[in-house]
């Protein structure tokens, strides 16, 4: 694609022409890349330095352009304009289908069919798919996969040149053609700002300038309908239901720099059309995405319904039940814990919030074995992986993923379980409630039988769901259900340094970071800058913890960062983290940006239903197969394959943020906190940092990065209605 540079006045312009013999980097967003050029008339290989929606070895590429000579890389050939075509010779052809660009052929593959049909195999793949049959080790199956692929990749290419062409970058060209198929480039051109409604990673800026350069008007009713609609969807991001009017059209003013009067009349569209919700929370005047909206009326309905109503098992003796269950288990329940109990078994719906080594998981024990015992139904769950593995060790009951739980259904993209087809049980119980979010707990609520009790475990001190609302909160501030909150930490428990510091924070007091005199399980590692920071994480994760605890640096340890972006952040930490760890062999791909090679660990960033895999799930690559275009994971008891163009949902996990790791434990954790995460420091992001260490938890940084964090404790207002139609529920 034409790509406009400054040209070097002093080098006249060239026009050089060959295959390309090895792509060094692509930028799928950027197109952006650096190739390794047999140019005609060159004896070595030439770098060519350019601008490419898609590019693969074996293309035959003519490009205009200047000689440089750069400081670092040497002699380069920059160029202004770049066109790359099919490749004609056997060569060229041969590298050109082992790329691993179509799913079914790889190297072995692209050598047998070019040995079969020569040139001609491209016609012989569109026209006549039933010769490649005719090559050793392709069966049926594999020439629909080769036959599909060829077709799917003429799409995406297609996508990639419209894109381009519209001055915007490629990467999720995959997922444009997953999600529109082959009509993809009517829709991006009757409607470019569906793109940014319907594509995870498109933002509303990228579809703007495509709707520029097809001549929409900056004032066209549909830019600004779809300004209002995406700066709420932004908000959803951040955790919001909805936003203040005034909040609401200030974002979009400042997103289509048009005047207020025409925002006004499309928030006025939207609410004719019932996309988005006008209503008060407090003294504020707010909209609502629909959705969001209705599901936290139902939520509040749905916890109404089951508030009344008998309980689900005879009225039990909690005078005798007690004693029986500290003679079952060999604990003597403190009174809080009793208490607890007591209100848990007299109740319909109940909440236990409280921080670690407060008796939570006593708790629940207690609770489970008193029930158990009665004959009631019980149900656990949770909202990760990680947390529903972790119930079913502390429990010894099998705990599910709340999704495995509703049985999902990709083909109708519904759970399975609802009001029409509820989960058979008698009590359900919900741990890590903190992480769970509206439009979850809404498909969750629908499910549980009014019959049933529910129990909901959580803490309420940790981070709020990543999706919008605050369930657990609005819950509990709403009066409306009982809750026992757990502040006593019991005395093993207050033997753990990791517990006490995190009580410490918590309570707003700085922790003591001293280095211990005598082993512990908390350390603070002082770090006076990022590059210092970066050196003392790798060499704590690669060398120091698994020398002195006896850890594997890869499965048993997790860095987890305040942010993604920085010198000191997730991005950065994984690259440095995955060269000391697993430096990459030849069997690697690189996609999206990363690297991604056998024993890597990875983690899914967005929920995948047809996969069964969700956002926050980890796992370790198994295999990569370029003759097949796939990459194996191993999530926890099972493999789940991705195709190359999938690979936008996976990212390294060797470092994560603290958002992604809720809802799981690890043995030992590292911490960065530096002052240059200063938008990100916060009492509750710290705490729950902290807390998802078991054995070991080590901070790196500065100190007064620590103490920015412990004295913020405001956090930001989550903009929800929960906790008022909760409120008013019990006020009828």
């Amino acid at each position: 694609m034409a790509q406009v540079m400054t040209p070097d006045t002093h080098n006249p312009t060239e026009v050089l022409a060959g295959p390309v013999e090895r792509v060094t980097f692509h930028s799928p967003e950027s197109g952006f890349c650096v190739l390794r050029v047999k140019a005609r008339g060159h004896r070595d290989l030439v770098t060519v330095v350019g601008h490419a929606a898609m590019i693969s070895a074996g293309e035959w590429i003519t490009a205009s352009g200047v000689w440089l000579n750069d400081r670092t890389h040497g002699l380069q050939f920059k160029a202004q304009f770049l066109k790359a075509s099919a490749p004609s010779s056997v060569e060229g052809i041969e590298k050109y289908l082992g790329s691993g660009m179509i799913r079914g052929i790889g190297p072995v593959y692209a050598r047998r069919l070019v040995k079969a049909f020569g040139t001609d195999v491209f016609d012989v793949i569109e026209a006549e798919p039933e010769r490649l049959r005719d090559v050793g080790g392709i069966g049926p199956v594999r020439a629909a996969r080769i036959t599909a692929g060829w077709a799917d990749q003429k799409v995406i290419r297609e996508i990639m040149v419209f894109l381009h062409g519209h001055g915007v970058g490629t990467a999720r060209a995959v997922r444009i053609f997953k999600t529109y198929g082959t009509d993809a480039v009517q829709v991006m051109s009757e409607n470019p700002y569906r793109l940014a409604r319907d594509i995870r990673g498109i933002g509303f800026r990228t579809a703007d300038t495509i709707a520029e350069k097809l001549g929409i008007e900056k004032t066209a009713a549909i830019r600004i309908r779809a300004g209002v609609s995406f700066a709420l969807s932004e908000a959803m991001g951040d955790g919001h239901c909805g936003l203040p009017r005034a909040e609401l059209t200030g974002l979009a003013e400042t997103l289509l720099d048009v005047p207020p009067a025409l925002i006004e009349n499309a928030i006025g569209d939207e609410l004719a059309e019932g996309s988005v919700t006008a209503d008060r929370v407090g003294e504020a005047d707010c909209i609502f995405l629909t959705g969001l909206y209705g599901a936290e009326r139902a939520i509040a309905g749905h916890l109404g319904r089951l508030g009344t109503g008998p309980l689900p098992w005879p009225v039990i003796d909690t005078d005798r039940a007690l004693p029986w269950i500290e003679e079952k288990t060999g604990l003597i329940l403190a009174p809080s814990q009793a208490e607890a109990i007591r209100l848990a078994l007299k109740s319909k719906v109940t909440v236990i919030t409280g921080g670690p080594g407060v008796g939570k998981t006593t708790i629940v024990n207690a609770i489970l074995r008193i029930l158990a015992a009665k004959g009631v139904k019980l149900l656990l769950a949770a909202p990760t992986g990680r947390a529903a593995k972790r119930m079913t060790e502390t429990t010894g009951l099998e705990a599910r993923t709340i999704h495995r739980l509703l049985e999902f259904d990709p083909k109708a993209f519904a759970f399975k379980r609802n009001e029409d087809s509820p989960l058979d049980c008698e009590l359900l119980v919900v741990d890590e409630s903190s992480m769970v979010d509206v439009p979850l707990m809404q498909s969750l609520m629908k499910a549980v039988p009014t019959t049933a009790a529910l129990l909901m475990v959580g803490d309420i001190d940790q981070l709020p769901s990543v999706g919008p609302g605050q369930v657990l909160a609005d819950i509990i501030g709403s009066g409306a259900v009982p809750v026992v909150r757990l502040t006593e930490v019991f005395r093993q428990a207050a033997q753990s340094k990791i517990i006490t510091t995190a009580h410490a924070i918590n309570a707003g007091r700085m922790p003591e970071l001293a280095h211990p005199d005598t082993a512990s399980d908390f350390y603070f590692v002082p770090a006076g800058d990022p590059e210092e920071a970066v050196a003392r994480i790798v060499e704590l994760v690669s060398r120091r913890i698994p020398r002195r605890f006896g850890l594997d640096p890869i499965k048993d340890i997790q860095v987890l960062c305040p942010m993604n972006r920085g010198g000191v952040g997730a991005r950065s930490l994984n690259i440095e983290l995955q060269k000391a760890l697993n430096p990459a062999g030849d069997k690697k791909i690189e996609r999206f940006g990363w690297t991604f090679a056998p024993g890597d660990k990875v983690m899914q960033v967005e929920n995948d239903y047809d996969k069964d895999v969700y956002n926050g799930d980890i796992g370790t690559i198994a295999d990569v197969d370029a003759d097949e275009g796939e990459l194996a994971v191993r999530f926890d008891d099972r493999t789940v394959v991705f195709a190359f163009g999938e690979l936008d949902t996976l990212v390294p996990a060797y470092a994560a943020t603290i958002h992604k790791s809720q809802g799981s434990e690890y043995p030992a954790v590292v911490i960065p906190v530096m002052t240059q995460h200063y938008t990100m420091l916060q009492r509750n992001l710290l705490y729950t940092g902290v807390t998802r260490g078991r054995k070991l938890v080590v901070l790196v940084g500065q100190k007064r990065a620590v103490a920015i964090a412990v004295k913020n404790a405001a956090g930001r207002r989550r903009w929800s209605k929960l906790d008022e139609w909760l409120t008013a529920g019990q006020a009828r």
